[in-house]
């Protein structure tokens, strides 16, 4: 999808990334130590900060995703995920994240995974003052039903292409059993996961398949 022009990613650590944003919002205390408190004492300073403002800079988009993929605790990661969504939009957001599950390390796969769940965040207008003037938003900017269908294909590929079983088992359990989830023209590669899943060695994937052909019936 890359609407963000990214066409590669460099890796990072958490740390360096939850530093980088600090650094862009003019938040003290931004040397880099290494310490993981560190770098959750950083996303805490810049949480409120993020909520707060009405807008935030572009050249701030692309490290505040990279914290949310970076940051290993899925409870955190939306407090980069969600200001993002309400500035920026979740149709951008969620672009963000698909170039990360096609493109990224194993490691940034699976951060974009647990960031893919925070930016459905429900949007609301008494939230953050960056919902937009008068309570009104551009729809324009949260169409996200292509990008939605992206990730599916994103992630049935990376359960086929992925070496790691711990990557194919978590790209796969996150997607839905029912095959009217998936637009036509990925049940072809719908079925092709579903036939490998059912004689993965990974008994959770086993499952995963079984419930699709449960579905079916």
């Amino acid at each position: 999808m890359a609407e963000d022009g990214q066409s590669s990613i460099e890796p990072r650590s958490f740390l360096t990334c939850a530093t980088e944003v600090a650094r862009l919002l003019g938040v003290q205390d931004v040397a880099v130590k290494p310490d993981d408190r560190h770098a959750r004492h950083l996303a805490h300073a810049v949480r409120r900060s993020l909520l707060e403002r009405a807008s935030l800079p572009d050249a701030l988009f692309a490290p505040l995703m990279a914290a949310a993929v970076y940051d290993p605790d899925p409870s955190f990661c939306r407090w980069f995920v969600e200001p993002a969504v309400y500035v920026f939009g979740r149709r951008r957001v969620m672009a963000a994240l698909v170039d990360y599950l096609r493109i990224g390390t194993d490691a940034e796969r699976a951060g974009a995974v647990r960031a893919w769940y925070c930016a459905h965040v429900p949007l609301r207008a008494d939230h953050s003052p960056a919902y937009g003037p008068g309570g009104v938003r551009d729809p324009a900017l949260d169409e996200s039903q292509d990008l939605k269908d992206a990730w599916l294909e994103a992630s049935l590929r990376v359960f086929t292409e992925a070496t790691d079983v711990q990557m194919r088992h978590r790209v796969l359990l996150g997607l839905p059993t029912s095959r009217a989830a998936y637009p036509p023209d990925l049940h072809e590669l719908l079925e092709s996961t579903i036939a490998s899943a059912r004689f993965h060695a990974d008994p959770y994937v086993r499952r995963w398949a079984a419930a699709a052909d449960r579905d079916a019936v």
